[in-house]
């Protein structure tokens, strides 16, 4: 819900179809507001449970804490580049990639066996995700120059490795999950403020500098975009601690999908064949997913497999004491 309502906030705060603020300065204050939340679930923990509060503060491990907030950076980056030579439908169509290459990177770096069943699933996944978006497109998809479609791959891979990477860090060890925030969101918040600055010089400062307006054209539904991105991200951290990278995807990607049917109702848009196949195919790819690979086999089959595995254990433990 946070997610879908993320993308609904985003399109009420514009103001005849612009942004009257300065979208930058949203991660920026997401990033600190769940800098400040962290640090203040942090000390309350320590305060009832400072022997259990686990906090390193080897700097070899500290230093491992920008790299995500740098992996973004460069994400932002290459997805301006990319719409420079794709249409923003076939820059989503593109985007759907990072289903596929999480998984991959998820099997590489992570050493996480996905069964085949999971990577039909996944496949899956990311064609309803195509599907729902590509009523959008009217003859002018796959018609960009190969460069677009080149960047909008790294595009991919760099999503999907900030996610990855993220939870091999919040899972290497066991300390604390607020302390691990209070390092991932410091550097966040330090590399979007030197993005802001880089931005007003690369303008001359023709606005001033960025704490002097930053608050322009804030309004309360701007604020519920900041709030709802923080709280978002907050979830997310507790995904990686507790759960792992694929449900993010499904999560995101479920979001999507509900996202575009409560903007059909809300800004009285038609709910379209396409939408509700990419629904369908979606919620299809999330069951084969979690599926256990015995539901697919008969009844009987079942019951002789289970009775195979009862008779091995059995004649491993006959072999084990031969004299009972």
């Amino acid at each position: 819900m946070a997610t879908s309502s993320q993308g609904l906030f985003t399109t009420a705060s514009k103001t005849d179809g612009k942004y009257m603020y300065n979208f930058s300065t949203v991660p920026l204050l997401s990033e600190l507001a769940k800098l400040i939340v962290s640090f203040l679930m942090l000390y309350r923990q320590f305060q009832r449970d400072p022997h259990g509060t686990n906090i390193t503060l080897d700097w070899k491990n500290s230093r491992l804490y920008p790299i995500p907030s740098l992996i973004y950076l460069f994400h932002n980056n290459i997805q301006f580049l990319t719409l420079k030579y794709v249409d923003p439908s076939t820059y989503q169509i593109l985007g759907n990639l990072k289903i596929v290459t999480t998984g991959i990177l998820f099997r590489v770096f992570l050493k996480r066996k996905l069964t085949k069943l999971q990577w039909w699933a996944l496949v899956l996944l990311m064609v309803g995700a195509t599907v729902s978006q590509i009523s959008g497109c009217h003859g002018s998809t796959f018609t960009a120059p190969i460069e677009g479609y080149a960047l909008g791959l790294v595009s991919a891979s760099l999503s999907a490795m900030a996610g990855v990477y993220t939870e091999f860090l919040m899972k290497q060890n066991d300390d604390s999950l607020y302390w691990q925030n209070v390092q991932l969101y410091s550097f966040g918040v330090l590399f979007n403020a030197i993005a802001l600055t880089v931005d007003d010089i690369n303008h001359n400062f023709a606005n001033g500098f960025w704490p002097h307006y930053m608050f322009h054209g804030y309004t309360w539904i701007v604020w519920c975009v900041v709030i709802n991105l923080a709280f978002t991200g907050l979830l997310v951290s507790w995904i990686m601690k507790f759960a792992d990278t694929i449900v993010k995807v499904y999560s995101t990607s479920m979001a999507m999908l509900v996202t575009m049917l409560i903007s059909a109702w809300l800004f009285g848009m038609q709910p379209n064949l396409q939408l509700l196949l990419g629904i369908l195919t979606a919620s299809a790819s999330l069951n084969l997913y979690y599926m256990n690979p015995l539901d697919l086999l008969p009844e009987r089959e079942v019951y002789s497999k289970e009775c195979k595995d009862v008779v091995v254990e059995l004649s491993l433990e006959e072999k084990k004491n031969p004299d009972d």
